[in-house]
């Protein structure tokens, strides 16, 4: 299970679950691997829902590596990640949403 205030997310792949965090270096990469001009144009791209499969897929695996796993892109894309496209996507979308915001807290 991730850690929400390291902005971990966990994500189960192939059966068994790891964590993701975009580390500087995977934001890094994950800014030259989609051609966009920073941290501002990628997050819009996401939250706009300009993204493609292929971008998710690169966003996941920036996640997964940035978090020390050290599978390729292409284990990624044959691996069968719980809940589908729509899991996948929810996963992203939190990872992005704990990159770059404390994660909300309850007074109970």
């Amino acid at each position: 299970m991730g850690n929400p205030y390291r902005g971990e997310v966990a994500l189960t792949v192939d059966g068994v679950e790891r964590v993701m965090r975009l580390s500087l270096g995977a934001l890094a990469a994950l800014e030259t691997r989609l051609g966009v001009g920073g941290l501002l144009p990628l997050i819009e791209r996401f939250e706009q829902g300009r993204f493609t499969t292929d971008d998710l897929i690169a966003l996941l695996w920036a996640g997964l590596t940035g978090a020390g796993w050290e599978g390729s892109e292409d284990d990624l894309k044959r691996a069968e990640i719980a809940g589908g496209a729509m899991g996948a996507a929810r996963a992203a979308g939190m990872l992005l949403r704990l990159t770059f915001t404390l994660p909300e807290t309850t007074d109970d």
